[in-house]
């Protein structure tokens, strides 16, 4: 099923009232940290949500060092120390943001009973991560046309692969917040961090639980200079959700849109209510 952004209420059910004891998970992309979610944050705290967002191995206030995260599981901790402190009967929703959604996939595989839902934001949504080309193909961003965008690290030595990746400041906004306010691109400039790129290479899963079983929804974007409407397309018909919506706005719905993703929000929680 395919949900428009145009003509929607946000935050309406249309079967009734929300919930209000909800508890959203947000999880950024690389580079990023939790601070990316401060709108949507703010709107569902003031709308008396739950709302917990976590800093991942290397990001946001994390003292790590890109260079020396090398797994997928040590930069993924945070996020599986957090789903394991959980009590036992609590159900979370989980929202994931480009790379992050690589995130929130590991943590279906092995926290499925503690996971009402997933949403994939402009998100890299493979079942097992990184196994092929094809996978690799989908799931990585390709931004060659516009030239070298990247500040590499090589925490290995100058003569095995990059270890971390950050976009030169000169193409941050035109890559990856052209429709955003300039004061959000700014101050993305200023707190965004090299991410590690050879971690998040390497995430590949195996099938240890019942992943099917957590319900899913993907929010496309439509202007997206980093995951391509096609790679979103191609994830989507490999996998698919239970729902997808798609947002007019740039990578960074959190910014560019951030009313009507938090609507979108609200209302893929509520089309997946527990039947009790």
């Amino acid at each position: 099923m395919l949900l428009q952004a145009e003509g929607m209420r946000e935050g309406v059910d249309p079967r009734g009232t929300i919930p209000f004891n909800q508890h959203f998970v947000l999880v950024h992309g690389i580079g990023g940290g939790s601070w990316c979610w401060y709108k949507i944050r703010c709107l569902m705290e003031n709308s008396g949500y739950r709302v917990s967002c976590i800093d991942l191995k290397s990001a946001g206030i994390d003292q790590s060092h890109a260079d020396s995260v090398l797994s997928f599981d040590d930069y993924n901790k945070p996020l599986m120390d957090f789903m394991s402190s959980l009590p036992e009967n609590e159900q979370v929703i989980l929202v994931g943001h480009s790379a992050g959604g690589l995130s929130i996939t590991q943590a279906c595989h092995k926290f499925a009973n503690k996971i009402r839902l997933a949403v994939y934001v402009a998100a890299t949504m493979l079942k097992f991560g990184f196994w092929t080309d094809e996978d690799l193909k989908d799931g990585v961003p390709d931004l060659s046309e516009f030239g070298d965008v990247y500040e590499l690290g090589f925490g290995l030595g100058q003569d095995k692969p990059p270890t971390s990746a950050l976009v030169k400041k000169e193409f941050q906004r035109k890559i990856i917040y052209p429709l955003s306010p300039h004061e959000d691109s700014t101050l993305a400039a200023m707190l965004l961090r090299p991410g590690p790129l050879l971690a998040l290479t390497s995430a590949k899963f195996k099938e240890e639980g019942e992943v099917d079983k957590v319900g899913r929804v993907y929010i496309k974007t439509r202007h997206d200079n980093v995951v391509k409407a096609e790679q979103q397309e191609a994830m989507i018909k490999r996998w698919p959700p239970d729902t997808v919506y798609e947002l007019d706005s740039d990578h960074s719905p959190f910014f560019s849109t951030p009313f009507v993703l938090f609507g979108f929000l609200l209302q893929a929680s509520a089309f997946h209510l527990p039947c009790n």
